[in-house]
């Protein structure tokens, strides 16, 4: 069925590349947080137990290792806190773990404290939920994440209290940890993260945790839209440890990096944009920066899209490019966040996306878009 010209397939960009199993990336640590795939036909409401399509969502981790990505499991992008309570979740990290194992994939994991009521928790019970967290992550073979808590966030008084209960975490795990550090545009519970709302300050405690836990952290996913910052915080971390640029906003140039260094990058915007995403960084490995930006940067408009504010609800447009890439059958999102975003909203992310080439059957695309206009009677959105 053709679609109408006005969302005909863009005849500009070039064809997508058939996904090939390749080796992994050299030049730079490179994860995508990946989204989850609901079950369509589950009868569930917003606020109760989430139901995936555990089929289709591993299916889709494959889809990642395959271009030599790793995985980021059960983080923001995977609606944690935000449809993805914590029974799905520790499924989730299981899962993906035994079929991580099974192909050798790159796999790092959640770990919080979303097991707890949102108000109302002491330090106590957040240090708990953490500990639970950590040991099935590590349990399950994966890298654990310390992912920022909203309980946290609430019940700590300075950042003395970061000092004590992160430094009880990381003399406990038993293999290097990558610390979290997520915006308040991200999710507006965690303003004031690490014990201030100036953000100086707060670097300066997350500097001091690792600072004085040598060996125990490997890096920091820093997501706060503010590339300049983020510079400035990877030129002070330890030599051993990674800053992972979070950033949806500015990657290119922070992967690229500069005389004095660069990121690497766990980031969500890689979960629909993984085929450039991998070749970009293999121009670097074979040391073209000049390549890997000409492939890159042209992606920014798109991600600049997706993140724009509110920012958490970025997780919409992710599901729907899956979607329109045919990476799962339906747009159905857990929580039912599909209707986070304004049909004007997704219909241009499919318009930036149809013209990077991102999809491999750009007819499919485009009807699959024109349906979800219909159904809502939008057709001109």
């Amino acid at each position: 069925m053709n679609a109408p010209a006005d969302l005909a397939p863009s005849a500009a960009h070039p064809a997508p590349r058939p996904a090939s199993a390749r080796p992994p990336l050299r030049s730079r640590r490179v994860l995508a947080a990946a989204h989850v795939v609901a079950d369509p036909r589950a009868d569930t409401t917003p606020d109760g137990p989430a139901a995936v399509d555990w089929d289709a969502t591993l299916a889709f981790r494959h889809h990642l290792w395959s271009h030599g990505l790793g995985v980021a499991e059960a983080m923001d992008t995977a609606q944690r806190g935000a449809g993805l309570d914590w029974g799905a979740a520790a499924e989730l990290i299981r899962r993906s773990a035994a079929e991580a194992r099974a192909v050798g994939g790159l796999l790092a994991c959640g770990a919080g404290t979303d097991q707890l009521p949102p108000h109302g928790a002491s330090l106590a019970d957040v240090r708990g939920a953490y500990e639970e967290q950590l040991g099935l992550v590590e349990d399950a073979g994966a890298q654990p994440v310390l992912m920022a808590s909203r309980q946290l966030a609430a019940a700590a008084t300075g950042p003395e209290d970061y000092q004590e209960l992160y430094g009880h975490l990381l003399r406990q795990a038993a293999r290097p940890v990558i610390l979290h550090w997520l915006g308040p545009m991200f999710d507006p519970a965690l303003a004031g993260y690490w014990g201030s709302a100036d953000p100086d300050a707060a670097t300066e405690t997350l500097l001091a945790i690792i600072a004085g836990h040598p060996g125990q952290v490997d890096g920091v996913k820093v997501s706060l839209l503010d590339a300049g910052r983020e510079v400035r915080l990877r030129r002070r971390l330890p030599g051993a440890v990674r800053c992972y640029t979070g950033d949806d906003f500015h990657y290119p140039e922070l992967i690229a990096g500069d005389d004095h260094g660069f990121s690497d990058a766990l980031l969500g915007i890689f979960d629909p944009l993984a085929p450039p995403a991998a070749e970009a960084v293999r121009l670097l490995d074979a040391g073209d920066t000049a390549g890997f930006r000409a492939v890159l940067d042209p992606t920014v408009a798109l991600s600049r899209h997706l993140f724009q504010a509110p920012t958490r609800h970025y997780k919409t447009g992710i599901v729907l490019l899956a979607w329109l890439a045919g990476h799962q059958s339906h747009f159905t999102m857990v929580g039912g966040l599909q209707s986070a975003r304004s049909l004007p909203h997704l219909r241009r992310a499919h318009e930036l996306a149809d013209g990077l080439g991102l999809f491999p059957d750009p007819e499919q695309a485009a009807h699959r878009m024109r349906t979800l206009l219909a159904v809502y009677g939008a057709e001109d959105a």
